[in-house]
């Protein structure tokens, strides 16, 4: 005896599901950015100098390691300035300092 099908429900096409940020907090924004930018430019990262919330978005801002040299105190670091959507999407990134990793702040 040959088992009886039945036709699946099928959803509606206008049903939208409802989507959950996929960053929650600062640390989630933190990481999300990291991981579009080394991807974009191909530069490892380095770390976080700031993250901040940004109307339904975030700001962060990434330390790269753009040209390593010898002795390490000599390499060329980066700050890039990411903006993340509220999902954690790249909306946009710049390059806003570039300095050596031996130099202060001024």
């Amino acid at each position: 005896m040959a088992e009886e099908r039945r036709p699946r429900p099928r959803k509606s096409s206008t049903t939208k599901a409802r989507r959950t940020p996929s960053v929650r907090g600062a640390e989630g924004a933190a990481h999300a950015a990291c991981r579009s930018l080394e991807g974009l430019i191909g530069h490892p990262t380095e770390g976080v100098s700031a993250v901040g919330r940004e109307g339904d978005g975030w700001c962060v801002v990434v330390d790269v390691l753009e040209l390593p040299r010898i002795p390490d105190t000599t390499s060329l670091l980066a700050s890039y300035e990411v903006r993340l959507d509220e999902d954690g999407e790249l909306m946009e990134y710049r390059r806003v300092r570039r300095y050596r990793r031996g130099s202060a702040d001024e």
